[in-house]
């Protein structure tokens, strides 16, 4: 797919680091040596800036450097693991490979819905929104860490998959940790999991790619920005 109208000889990344996706894409990008520059552009403000590159207006956005245009965290991350580097953070195969694909499911599914809870809140005010459908998000996204809190727990402190950090690694302390600020919930109910995004987040590249959350204020509010 290609699109927009950037010129470079450096890659560019589009989004802000406060979105999961985008981040763990920084990171990934960052562990396998891709020079690239970044454009921190919000899905609010910067929305139809955004879509001159993917008609979707999210991110991440990967502009690569023939300005061909990628777009999704997974698909991107496919073509960096396929990539002219060579790739290298997932396993080749087997039961390795399985194990860290049902952990970035776990974690991808859970931060889906704390994006859907994200813009409930957003787009309706108090008395209109469905608390059904937060209390359900809830449940799910409680549900996937308690989960991912048994496989770090089975772990005992070691990488979630083999002996070197991972896709699995990344994206399930990337998504652990906005959960943690955009549900919000306590990450410390599941000690084992808490201690792994701590352990990843403590390390340079986490925090050389990191933004805080912000929960913004319903729309029509003086406080919002969406």
């Amino acid at each position: 797919m290609s699109g927009g109208t950037m010129s470079s000889n450096t890659m560019i990344l589009i989004g802000m680091y406060d979105s999961p996706f985008t981040r763990r894409v920084a990171i990934a990008l960052a562990l396998l040596g891709y020079a690239f520059e970044h454009r921190s552009w919000s899905v609010g403000a910067d929305f139809d800036r955004i879509r001159g590159y993917s008609p979707l207006g999210r991110v991440p956005v990967l502009v690569l450097d023939d300005g061909q245009v990628l777009t999704e965290s997974a698909a991107i991350l496919d073509w960096l693991e396929h990539g002219p580097g060579g790739g290298g953070l997932l396993p080749a195969g087997g039961d390795e490979r399985r194990e860290a694909m049902r952990l970035i499911g776990l974690a991808s599914g859970a931060a889906d819905r704390c994006v859907a809870g994200v813009l409930e809140r957003i787009f309706h005010p108090p008395q209109h929104r469905s608390e059904a459908l937060l209390a359900r998000g809830r449940i799910q996204v409680e549900g996937a860490l308690a989960a991912l809190d048994d496989a770090c727990a089975a772990r005992g402190g070691h990488w979630l998959v083999g002996d070197a950090m991972t896709l699995a690694d990344i994206t399930v302390a990337c998504y652990a940790t906005y959960a943690g600020q955009s549900l919000p919930v306590e990450l410390s109910q599941w000690p084992a999991l808490a201690a792994h995004v701590a352990r990843c987040e403590a390390l340079d590249v986490f925090a050389a790619h990191y933004a805080p959350f912000f929960v913004p204020q319903p729309k029509g509010t003086k406080e919002s920005n969406a």
